[in-house]
């Protein structure tokens, strides 16, 4: 399961339409509370594998990078931020945070498809 924080409804639509076509399990997260029970639902047969943010909502994603680090059992799950290419810094924030990968939103729109596949089994991006 890839559990994804998306900025505006356009994003969380081709996420999670993607991920539908290529029958991957996922599911949004829009505040810790929402992330906590997502990984509260993960289980043997469909774990959480990824996290995937938009560094457009900084705060947001920052936090979540930091609930997952935070938490032993939930080390295994991959961080992948995505956000505008002019972001350096807070694409170092978000590495510096724990982030597994950063990339540019363009990078992110051109291969949706085959980072969620990699991200689902648990490859890198």
């Amino acid at each position: 399961m890839i559990l994804y924080l998306a900025a505006d409804l356009l994003w969380a639509s081709k996420i999670k339409g993607t991920a539908d076509a290529l029958s991957i399990p996922c599911r949004p997260v829009r505040t810790l509370e929402m992330l906590e029970a997502r990984l509260g639902e993960s289980t043997a047969e469909n774990p959480a594998r990824a996290l995937l943010l938009d560094l457009d909502k900084a705060d947001e994603a920052l936090a979540m990078i930091a609930r997952v680090r935070s938490e032993e059992r939930w080390r295994g799950v991959r961080v992948v931020c995505f956000g505008p290419h002019v972001l350096k810094e807070l694409f170092q924030r978000a590495r510096d945070a724990g982030a597994d990968e950063v990339m540019p939103r363009g990078s992110l729109d051109a291969r949706l498809d085959e980072v969620l596949l990699r991200l689902e089994t648990g490859g890198r991006v």
